[in-house]
Parts: structure tokens; C-alpha cells; sequence
């Protein structure tokens, strides 16, 4: 999905830091950086280890026999095979790529086990230690390209049909995995016209209907039937090459009742608050308080679930997102040019309450060099739109 030039400089910038850190090498073990810094490498453990080790001079992916040549396929550089046969192959293949070199190695300490740890340590000369680089590579991957965002904008527009799929399906008595089913479908089928080489796999949509299966972010299909009056939320996640984005929506089926409606008029209102409080220069932590604010005036803040939004790009459900960049109270990051990012707002009222249901929104927004905002979510929100009727 990317280019050469776009993956070099990740690796410039990378190495650039490496030499002001005095870091001999890095040894990236999670998912996400490993796709970032190949361009292209989502790596599936089965409980084997992989690793992505930078040096001044080398870029080796290192991955099990049981890959064979997809991890160099998927890797504009070098990549060495360790194999099953004999314990610890992996950090002996670590150690040879590294050879003699003493110093500084950087290594993924929100993400490597502390078995995995100690097993490296016992396998590295003395002359190595282990720093931390998490959060220094996560704030790296915070600003992204122009190519970068190029990528996310595509990806949007196939989650905007996953939505408007689930509207196709959507009837009464079909069930929720039928709806995503044919969402899914559709996404997977857009991906290969914006991404010809991209891996297909891990496109998935979640179908939340009804008051119970409404009230969690990330409740999972189930084969309840839809019915008339029921509260739908639609969640598309197209994922080509492990780069994600979504499109999340409120919906009812039908007809929406009176306390339901004042609920659902009342998240879309914050929710477009919040579009327009994302600009450069303003604190994640100052949008949070600001739509605290709005939905205290309303009694409504006790029902609020998460945060207001996170960062998108190298994302997915099984490797999470820069944590750095989320709209939340205890997020102080400010935001700037480069930033990719979601406003999310979701109510959840407790079942037997009037308006009872779980009402989310979400939207995509580009933070772009000269200040302006631009939101990439095509599928439009509120009742104006998404009472669905048949």
C-alpha cells in the first residue's frame, strides 16, 4: 500500500532517533510496529515470537518457518527464518543478526512479556542493556504522512459502504450476523480496487441491536432478529494490510420513540460540539472537559462510556492505538498538523430508564498543514437520516 520512499523515511526518522538516543539497535515485537516499519508485515503469532530488528545498517524481519516467504514478501528488506527444531531458536537468530554489537538496544516494553524479556537478556552478551522505546515510537506514528493519510482516506470511503450495506440488509426478523455479513461483504469487495496487493483478511462488521446488545462499544454479533422499533448500532472496520479505519452510527429500525429521540438529538449535538472543537493547538484533555461540560448541563454525563476519540492508522482490534492521542481528560497531547483522529461520543442508558439503549456516533478527522479540519466519514448521522424504514 505504500511506497519505498514512504517506508525510508519511517526508517530515517526511526534511526535519526536512535543516534540521539545512543541506541545501538531496536527489536520490535508487536504487531503494530512491525507492520509500520515494514510497510506491509501483519504478522499472526500461534504462540511463536516475531521481531522486526533496526540497526545504522540492517532492516531484518525474523519470523518462524511456518511463514516461509510471506514475512520477506511482505518486508522491503532482509529477513531471517528461525525454526521449531531446537529451543530458543529465536533469540539465537536475534543475537546472530546483531552479531558482536555492544551498547543500547531498544525494545517494545508496553508490549514484550517479561519472559520474553528475561529469555533475551540471558541470550545477549553483557554489553547490551534493554531501554524502553514505546512511547517515543508511538509518538512517531501520532503524525502521519501525506501518503499515510492518503491510505486512511481510501479505507473511509470502504467503511462508508459497509454502512450503507448494512442498510441494504437491515429488515425485520433478519438477524444481526446477516446484516454484517453482507457489510462485510461489500467492504471486502471494495478493497481490491483501492488496494490491488493488500492482504484480505481481518474486515469485519459488528451489527449491535436492540437495548442489551446496544450497550457495549464492542458487543459482539449475535442472532437476534431485528425488529421494528429497535435501536441499531452499526460499526464497519475495513482493515486492509492492518490499517483501519471506521464508521460507527446510530439507527433505529422503523420508527424511534419519544425519550429514545430526545436521547439520540442530544449525543449527535455534543458529538458536532466536538467536531468542531478539534483543531491544532488545542489539548485532547481540554475537548473532553469542554463536552464533559455540555453533557453535565443535560444530567446526561453519568452515561457517558469512554473517551471522545483515538488516533486511527497501524490499528486494529487484537494491537490497539497510540494512547497518546485520545480525547480523554487524563490526555494532555496537543493536536497538530498530521494528526489522524475520531470524534466519538456514546451514551449508554441503562435498560428499564426512558431512552434506554446504547447511541453512538463516530467520525474521522484529518488535521491538515494549513489548520483546517477535514471529516473523511461520508455516512451521514442523526434522525434525519438513519430512522430506517422498510
Amino acid at each position: 500500500m505504500f511506497s519505498a520512499g514512504e517506508i525510508d523515511g519511517r526508517i530515517t526518522r526511526l534511526r535519526n532517533y536512535m543516534e540521539e538516543e545512543k541506541l545501538v539497535a531496536c527489536l520490535f515485537t508487536s504487531i503494530h510496529n512491525i507492520n509500520y516499519y515494514t510497510g506491509g508485515f501483519v504478522y499472526y503469532a500461534f504462540g511463536r515470537r516475531y521481531g522486526l530488528l533496526v540497526t545504522p545498517e540492517k532492516h531484518v524481519t525474523i519470523s518462524s518457518l511456518v511463514d516461509f516467504g510471506q514475512p520477506w514478501r511482505r518486508s522491503p528488506y532482509d529477513n531471517i527464518v528461525y525454526t521449531d527444531w531446537e529451543k530458543d531458536n529465536y533469540f539465537k537468530a536475534v543475537v546472530e543478526e546483531l552479531g558482536d554489537t555492544g551498547g543500547a538496544i531498544g525494545i517494545e516494553s508496553d508490549h514484550m512479556t517479561l519472559e520474553t524479556s528475561q529469555k533475551l537478556k540471558d541470550h545477549l552478551p553483557k554489553s547490551n542493556e534493554l531501554k524502553d522505546i514505546s512511547y517515543a515510537t508511538m509518538s512517531m506514528r501520532m503524525i502521519k504522512s501525506k501518503e499515510e493519510i492518503g491510505v486512511i482516506k481510501k479505507i473511509s470511503t470502504i467503511a462508508d459502504a459497509g454502512g450503507w450495506a448494512c442498510v441494504d440488509a437491515m429488515d425485520e426478523n433478519v438477524p444481526e450476523y446477516e446484516v454484517a455479513h453482507e457489510a462485510t461483504h461489500a467492504m471486502v469487495k471494495r478493497i481490491p480496487s483501492e488496494f490491488p496487493h493488500s492482504d484480505l483478511r481481518d474486515a469485519w462488521v459488528w451489527v449491535q441491536s436492540g437495548i442489551i446488545n446496544s450497550d457495549g462499544a464492542h458487543n459482539s454479533l449475535t442472532s437476534r432478529r431485528i425488529q421494528k422499533g429497535d435501536i441499531v448500532v452499526i460499526n464497519c472496520f475495513p482493515m486492509p494490510q492492518g490499517y483501519y479505519s471506521a464508521l460507527e452510527r446510530t439507527l433505529f429500525f422503523d420508527h424511534c420513540n419519544d425519550d429514545q429521540l430526545k436521547i439520540w438529538e442530544a449525543n449527535v449535538a455534543v458529538h458536532m460540539k466536538g467536531l468542531e472543537l478539534v483543531k491544532p493547538g488545542v489539548k485532547c484533555s481540554d475537548v473532553a472537559n469542554e463536552l464533559n461540560e455540555l453533557l453535565a448541563q443535560s444530567d446526561l454525563l453519568k452515561y457517558r462510556t469512554f473517551g471522545y476519540g483515538h488516533s486511527f492508522g497501524v490499528l486494529c482490534h487484537y494491537y490497539g492505538r497510540e494512547a497518546g492521542l485520545e480525547l480523554r481528560e487524563d490526555v494532555h497531547t496537543v493536536l497538530q498538523p498530521g494528526m489522524v483522529l475520531s470524534m466519538e461520543l456514546m451514551l449508554m442508558i441503562p435498560e428499564g430508564q426512558p431512552g434506554a439503549g446504547g447511541y453512538r456516533e463516530h467520525d474521522v478527522l484529518v488535521i491538515n498543514d494549513g489548520g483546517s479540519v477535514d471529516n473523511i466519514t461520508g455516512f451521514l448521522l442523526g434522525p434525519e437520516h438513519n430512522i430506517i424504514k422498510k
